[in-house]
């Protein structure tokens, strides 16, 4: 017999970066969810092309944390394992709907001042996708890069909160996680809950691109 599993709810510290825009200038709020054994402040380097001091940019932070080579001590953070994960989607789906509060506070606007938008990246698009249809949050446009919505998240039940987010849907032709039959089988997934969504493709691998960053956020509003 193994001892019974029991769950305690406390305080903690969550870790995450920011390139504060210009508070007379900024006009939308960027939140960037890192990929798996990365963290935040190295996955912010990848946005300086847009911090221009109309965008706010804030870089969340997994709230696991491990050694990926023991040898130099590199840490990287991740966003849930599958053990235990329905607490851990909880627990990431709050920190998230705090976390977007308290960039709006630090740059004194409320929810319809300014727009709302997410990138996630490989392991941080199920987070974005399950903080879009869990969370309280508003987004106004989420880039899912190099990642699918959850296969176990009911299109059903959330696939109207998705769409209403703007769905960006990009790979890299060359990506190693994501060839042409996953992507098929992800945007067919999609149309077929009636979940409208635009696709990029670029030339690379499982990484962010930076024309193609920059494409998107010269979008106007959806």
């Amino acid at each position: 017999m193994t001892g019974e599993i029991r769950h305690l709810t406390i305080e903690r510290h969550a870790r995450y970066a920011v390139l504060p825009g210009d508070p007379d200038r900024v006009t939308e709020v960027w939140f960037a969810l890192h990929g798996y054994n990365q963290l935040a402040h190295r996955f912010m380097r990848r946005f300086l092309i847009l911090d221009d001091g109309t965008r706010h940019i804030v870089a969340a932070e997994g709230l696991h944390r491990q050694y990926i080579d023991h040898a130099t001590r590199k840490v990287g953070a991740s966003w849930m394992t599958s053990e235990d994960r329905l607490t851990d989607i909880a627990d990431y789906v709050a920190y998230l709907d705090r976390l977007y509060e308290a960039a709006l506070a630090e740059i004194g606007r409320d929810r319809d001042e300014v727009r709302a938008v997410a990138v996630g990246f490989s392991q941080g698009v199920h987070t974005l996708c399950r903080w879009i249809a869990l969370g309280a949050s508003r987004i106004d446009r989420a880039v899912l890069w190099g990642g699918t919505v959850p296969p176990d998240l009911d299109l059903d039940r959330h696939g109207t909160a998705l769409g209403r987010a703007d769905l960006q849907l990009v790979v890299g032709d060359e990506d190693e996680y994501f060839g042409a039959a996953v992507v098929g089988k992800h945007e067919a997934r999609l149309e077929a809950a009636d979940v409208s969504f635009r696709s990029w493709s670029f030339e690379g691998g499982h990484t962010l691109h930076d024309q193609t960053l920059a494409a998107i956020a010269a979008l106007p509003a959806g």
